[in-house]
């Protein structure tokens, strides 16, 4: 699958760094910029701080003269719109769009206009369909970064997303240690009162079943190590 994004005359250096940096947190790296405004857009400053790392994008890059030359080898075609057309490709939304491509077209562009003026009519007439995001009524002028980012995550999603790796379950404490430290709460809790040694009933069994259940961590471990510490110290110094 080869997926390209290109840029119809982009006026802002920043919104061209910051449309690579979009694509690079979803695994894209196909850019090319039409007329953009700035011949050295590429490698200017502005640019460069926006992306926030992906210059590898950038040095990947291209700007062509004519649109024809960004789609040469495109075989799906996709304008973004603020608003549908009256004439040309059906307008719908990049998720319920590309959930139908994604297992058939092998070479997908999509196409965003310019900052000021959006796409020209002509442009999204040779589309195969035009994508709408669905944003508020009352607001609906998107960034053009904000929406490329939008539309590359539906298309990565619709590819079948990135596996998420589980969480790693952070190493439970020995049982040694849980012993020791159960030892040590026991100590503080006759020294403040809570616990009477002479009638102990199951409070010791209960909270080692309760820390068994909780398998605190060897850093839980020292932390209630130092509250039963704590106690203690407090105990001693209120009999003083």
């Amino acid at each position: 699958m080869s997926t390209r994004f290109v840029l119809i005359q982009p006026s802002h250096a920043g919104n061209v760094g910051a449309a690579a940096r979009a694509l690079k947190v979803m695994g894209f790296d196909d850019l090319v910029l039409v007329q953009p405004r700035w011949d050295d857009v590429l490698t200017r400053a502005e640019t460069i701080e926006r992306a926030s790392g992906a210059v590898d994008v950038l040095q990947k890059a291209r700007a062509v003269d004519s649109l024809d030359d960004a789609l040469q080898g495109m075989t799906h075609v996709c304008a973004t719109v603020m608003t549908a057309r009256d004439f040309g490709p059906p307008t719908t939304t990049p998720r319920e769009h590309l959930a139908t491509v994604a297992d058939r077209a092998e070479r997908v562009a999509f196409l965003f206009g310019s900052e000021r003026y959006g796409m020209r009519n002509e442009d999204v007439y040779r589309c195969h369909a035009a994508l709408r995001i669905p944003v508020s009524p009352a607001y609906g002028s998107l960034n053009l970064a904000s929406a490329i980012q939008v539309v590359a995550y539906e298309w990565r999603l619709a590819l079948g997303g990135f596996e998420v790796p589980p969480p790693v379950a952070p190493a439970a404490a020995d049982a040694a240690a849980v012993a020791g430290m159960l030892r040590h709460w026991e100590q503080a809790l006759v020294e403040v009162g809570f616990l009477d040694p002479a009638a102990p009933r199951k409070l010791m069994p209960r909270l080692q079943q309760l820390f068994n259940r909780a398998q605190p961590t060897p850093e839980e471990i020292h932390i209630l190590r130092g509250i039963a510490k704590s106690m203690s110290d407090m105990a001693k110094r209120a009999k003083a």
